[in-house]
């Protein structure tokens, strides 16, 4: 495996002071126990981290960049299963496989953790324990959100989608997306052509504004969140 044969050879641990020579906001993200125990490796844009599957031996935090997973459905239609940010652990399964694919959205680099390294910690150490069950409860929400976002209208997907954006990266009222239009089709369940009309629409009623076709500045947050659970 490509994860594998890089962790034991090509790449060395994130160190602390590297850390902290990462912009305010990644550095926020980067403080705890699970920082001290990865290696750190890039992923160039669409490359695959893993896939559909394989086995699940390593955990996995973003430093810097947009991760997505998917999984290719009967049909061939994509479906994303969430977007991960810098500071998000992503990977973590009640199996010993991936039940979805990894890809990366944008040039990204991973902090890439030993699985069974992590359980060992986590057994012994009250702090990483912890951690750990935060972050599976957080997972656990994501999924219970995105799957009552599905039943949702176009238009209330594609609210909710800009808000939790906003949230996510804390950025105010204006997001910068790191995801292209079809990616956030395939999140939301919908057709390209579906999102880009309904972002269209939103701009036409001034609750959002398009500068240009990934910034998005939100003008009626009220508006966006009508018939978000």
């Amino acid at each position: 495996m490509l994860i594998q044969r890089a962790v034991q050879s090509n790449y060395t641990r994130q160190p602390a002071a590297g850390a902290r020579r990462q912009s305010p906001v990644v550095s926020r993200t980067l403080a705890g126990p699970l920082d001290m125990m990865g290696a750190s490796m890039p992923f160039a844009r669409n490359a695959e981290i893993y896939g559909e599957n394989e086995p699940a031996d390593y955990v996995y935090k973003i430093i810097s960049g947009t991760v997505r997973t998917y999984r290719i459905l009967a049909d061939g239609r994509r479906q994303i299963g969430a977007f991960y940010l810098p500071g998000d652990v992503f990977g973590l399964e009640s199996g010993n496989q991936h039940s979805f694919s990894a890809e990366a959205v944008t040039d990204a680099k991973v902090l890439v953790i030993k699985r069974s390294t992590l359980h060992a910690l986590a057994a012994r150490d009250h702090e990483v324990a912890h951690q750990l069950w935060t972050i599976t409860g957080r997972e656990l929400r994501r999924v219970q959100d995105h799957i009552l976002l599905l039943i949702n209208t176009a238009k209330e997907r594609v609210g909710a989608f800009l808000l939790e954006m906003a949230e996510r990266v804390s950025s105010g009222n204006q997001i910068e997306l790191t995801m292209s239009r079809q990616d956030i089709a395939d999140y939301l369940g919908l057709t390209i052509e579906t999102v880009s009309r309904t972002l269209t629409e939103l701009e036409s009623s001034a609750t959002i504004e398009l500068p240009t076709s990934r910034r998005v500045v939100l003008r009626n947050r009220a508006a966006l969140g009508l018939g978000r659970a």
